[in-house]
C-alpha cells in the first residue's frame, strides 16, 4: 500500500511541476478528446544529476576501435566545456582488426566507468558493432547503481537500451568521432546544453508522411540493425507497455529494413507502441520500388492507430539532435507540424529543427 502511495504521489507532483515550468514549450492547445492518451503503464526510469562544472566525464570504446587523434581531440573540447575528461584505460586497443580491445577488456573499461561514483557521465568514443557481446555480461544492477549520463548512438544503441531497462535514462547523442572534427555545432552544442540541464523540446515542420496524433510515452530505440537483434534479450527496452518508439539506420538496403521492421512486427512491439519517430536513413539502399524508406515505413504504420513523426533529425547525417532514451514525451503531430517535449526537470528550451537544417545546408 506504501509503494502505491508513493507511486501516485510521484505522478501527481511531474504533473503539477510540468504544467508550471512547460508553458513555454507547450504541444497544440485544446488537444480533442479523443487524442488525449489514457494513463500510461510505461516503466519509469531515473534521470541522472546533470552535470556541473568541474565533473569528471569518461570517454570508452564500448564498440569498434577509434582513432587517438579523435579521442585526444575530444579530451580538449570536454575541457573547454568545463569538464574534467579521463580515459578508459584499454582505449586505443585493437583487436580482430575492428574492436576496440577484446570482449573482456570492453566489458572491464565498461565497468570502470560504471562503477566510479566520481565519473557523472560516460561519453562513447563511436559505434560501429560489438556491443551485443556486453548483454549477457553487464548485469542491470551495475547500470543503475550509480545512475550517470550515458551518451552515444548507432550500435551503442544497446546500451541504452539496456540502460532504459536498467531503469537509467540516457542520451542519444553525439560521440567522439563527430565532437573532435564538430565541437561548435548544433549536434555538438545542444548535447552539450542538455548535459549541463537545458533539455530541448523540439518543434518541427509538417511532413507529408506525418501520422496525426498526440501520445504520451517512453522514449527507446535508436538503430534498427541494432534494435532488431536484442528484442527478447535483457536489453530490450521494446518490451514494455506504452513506449515511443524512435528508428534510425545507415547503409541498409530497404529489402533489409523491411525485414527488420517486419521482425519488430512480429516480435509484438508495435502492439506495445504509442507513437514512431522516424529519423534519418542515410545512405541507404533504393533496390525496391519506393520513393524512400520512410514511403515504404508509413505503408505498415499507416494500420496503427499512432502518431508517426517523418523526418526527425537525428542519426548518421550531418545533424543527430540529442534524445532523452527512457524519458516520458509527449508527441504532438498535426498539419502544422509537430513538438517531442521531454517530460523530465529541467531547463525547457525551444528548438526549432527546420532552422537548424537550413543552416546545415548553407
Amino acid at each position: 500500500m506504501v509503494k502505491i502511495i508513493i507511486r501516485l504521489s510521484g505522478a501527481l507532483a511531474m504533473t503539477v511541476w510540468a504544467v508550471l515550468t512547460l508553458a513555454s514549450c507547450t504541444v497544440s492547445k485544446n488537444v480533442p478528446q479523443d487524442r488525449v492518451s489514457q494513463p500510461l503503464k510505461a516503466f519509469h526510469c531515473v534521470r541522472p544529476s546533470f552535470l556541473q562544472t568541474g565533473d569528471t566525464v569518461a570517454l570508452i570504446s564500448p564498440s569498434y576501435h577509434t582513432a587517438m587523434e579523435n579521442v585526444t581531440k575530444t579530451i580538449e573540447v570536454l575541457k573547454g566545456w568545463g569538464l574534467v575528461p579521463v580515459v578508459g584505460p584499454h582505449v586505443g586497443k585493437i583487436h580482430a582488426g575492428k574492436y576496440a580491445g577484446t570482449v573482456k577488456e570492453r566489458l572491464s573499461d565498461m565497468r570502470w566507468a560504471l562503477n566510479n561514483p566520481n565519473i557523472k557521465a560516460i561519453i562513447c568514443n563511436r559505434g560501429g558493432y560489438g556491443t551485443i557481446h556486453l548483454i549477457n555480461q553487464l548485469r542491470l544492477e551495475e547500470l543503475s547503481a550509480h545512475p550517470k549520463w550515458l551518451v552515444g548512438y548507432s550500435d551503442i544503441t544497446t546500451l541504452l537500451e539496456m540502460e532504459a531497462c536498467a531503469g537509467v535514462m540516457s542520451i542519444h547523442g553525439a560521440m567522439s568521432s563527430h565532437l573532435a572534427n564538430n565541437s561548435s555545432d548544433t549536434t555538438s552544442t545542444l548535447m552539450r546544453d542538455l548535459l549541463f540541464g537545458q533539455v530541448p523540446c523540439y518543434r518541427l515542420p509538417a511532413h507529408p508522411l506525418n501520422k496525426d496524433g498526440y501520445a504520451k510515452g517512453v522514449l527507446v530505440g535508436g538503430n534498427l540493425s541494432t534494435i532488431a537483434p536484442i528484442t527478447g534479450s535483457e536489453a530490450d527496452a521494446t518490451a514494455h507497455q506504452d513506449i515511443i518508439l524512435f528508428i534510425e539506420e545507415i547503409e541498409e538496403t530497404m529489402h533489409n529494413i523491411d525485414r527488420l521492421f517486419n521482425l519488430l512486427q512480429l516480435r509484438g512491439v508495435m502492439s506495445r507502441c504509442r507513437g514512431v519517430i522516424l529519423g534519418e536513413f542515410t545512405d541507404c539502399g533504393a533496390d525496391l520500388d519506393y520513393k524512400d524508406v520512410e514511403t515504404m515505413l508509413s505503408k505498415y504504420l499507416s494500420k496503427y492507430n499512432i502518431p508517426v513523426l517523418c523526418g526527425f533529425p537525428a542519426g548518421h547525417d550531418k545533424v543527430n539532435l540529442p534524445l532523452v532514451m527512457g524519458a516520458p514525451v509527449t508527441l504532438d503531430v498535426n498539419k502544422k507540424g509537430a513538438t517531442l517535449r521531454f517530460d523530465i526537470k529541467g531547463e525547457q528550451r525551444r528548438v526549432q529543427t527546420e532552422d537548424i537544417m537550413n543552416q546545415a545546408e548553407r
